[in-house]
């Protein structure tokens, strides 16, 4: 097999990359009947003179490949028909803006190997970059909350050469008596802690967060239930949330008039209570006015985060009032950042976590035996053909088409 390391096409630029020069010369001293070569990149974090350095060939034309791997997508003219593709495609949701790309792939006889679901056999996600937008979207919170409140000024994390420079910059934080509410329990949610424990901010229960003061910042990490009761007022367990979802709302506001900023990195399905609505935003008691939203869902459970941000401009203002965008420290504004390609920021690193999972977890299944099924369950087409998890694609790929 012949495995080749794409450049990355799509705009904005983007400098990761799947394998890291290090993890290539692993890889190929590891698996004896597998050639790794690694197309030129003038963007990647990593030159390519550092790949060369160790061994790793360097070639332009990966048309020999069998697989090539990318991270985000491939662009439609760059597409090499029956090749086995692994990359974020943004289809599987029906996403309109790539649905040329899904319809281009089945014309060439391509196999999609998505790498958002590739899971293990109990269904957990086996890589992503979820851990660093956890990363980089905390310590962009608190890059936000200096600059709303003028108390501290964070050098932005994409001007810092890597994790270790950003970590640096925390020493520059200066927190009054704030309570802190952080979400999310999965990768997000971990990244998120990984940089509020490096701070040194106090983690409290949610009953000490509801019903104490503290001479010093701490924070409360919420989960799923501890935000969504049901509206019977019955007491159940989280599956019964997942179920019936539509029989909950949201009791955030509780938490809300306690707190001063506000970390967001749970995940939000379908059908679930919005944390707090445009109309809980307008309340007196609605006390948070730095909003960190790491999932970044538009228009969503979150209600000021009417946009996403950028890296360059990370940060804007919601007023509640007038349920738009305003100057991002007015006192009666929130201040939001909501980034939405955050791992980008230290592009180094999360090269280097996502290398990591991909040669433990799904080098082994595409190289050899796929026994539990891990590269066929991520399958998302092959032989010109939807797969059967994703046949309700369908109508998202072929309407609108005359034959």
């Amino acid at each position: 097999m012949k495995i080749g390391i794409l450049r990355e096409g799509k705009n904005p630029p983007d400098k990761r990359v799947g394998l890291t020069p290090k993890q290539c010369a692993e890889v190929n001293r590891k698996y004896a009947n597998l050639e790794l070569v690694v197309q030129p990149s003038p963007i990647r974090k990593f030159v390519d003179s550092e790949y060369a350095a160790l061994g790793v060939k360097l070639q332009e034309d990966l048309s020999d490949c069998d697989v090539l791997i990318g991270i985000k997508e491939v662009p439609i003219k760059e597409l090499i028909a029956e090749k086995t593709y692994l990359f974020f495609s943004h289809t599987i949701k029906e996403q309109h803006y790539n649905r040329d790309l899904l319809r281009k792939m089945l014309e060439l006889n391509i196999k999609m190997v998505d790498y958002e679901t590739l899971t293990n056999a109990n269904g957990k996600r086996l890589i992503g970059f979820g851990r660093y937008a956890g990363i980089v979207g905390c310590y962009n919170g608190f890059l936000a909350y200096g600059k709303r409140t003028r108390t501290f000024d964070l050098k932005p994390a994409y001007m810092c050469e890597d994790r270790e420079e950003m970590e640096l910059e925390l020493k520059k934080i200066q927190l009054a008596n704030i309570k802190i509410i952080v979400t999310g329990t999965g990768r997000v949610g971990n990244g998120i802690l990984e940089i509020i424990n490096i701070i040194g901010v106090k983690e409290i229960s949610k009953d000490d967060f509801l019903n104490k003061n503290f001479e010093e910042p701490v924070f409360v990490h919420l989960k799923t239930m501890d935000y969504n009761t049901r509206i019977d007022g019955k007491e159940r367990g989280k599956a019964d949330f997942y179920t019936n979802a539509k029989e909950y709302r949201s009791d955030f506001m509780k938490y809300a008039k306690l707190s001063d900023f506000f970390i967001a990195g749970h995940y939000y399905a379908a059908d679930s209570p919005y944390l707090f609505t445009r109309e809980d935003a307008k309340s007196k008691d609605f006390k948070i006015r730095t909003i960190a939203d790491v999932s970044c869902d538009i228009d969503g459970p979150i209600a000021s985060t009417i946009r996403s941000s950028n890296i360059n401009e990370p940060i804007y203002g919601y007023n509640p009032i007038t349920e738009s965008e305003d100057v991002f420290n007015k006192e009666e504004v929130i201040t939001v950042m909501a980034i939405d390609n955050l791992p980008c920021e230290l592009p180094k690193d999360a090269s280097e976590d996502f290398g990591e999972e991909m040669i433990k977890y799904v080098l082994p299944c595409l190289i050899g035996k796929d026994i539990d099924g891990v590269i066929e369950r991520a399958t998302i087409c092959e032989k010109g053909k939807l797969k059967e998890n994703y046949s309700y694609l369908h109508k998202y790929v072929y309407e609108n088409i005359k034959f």
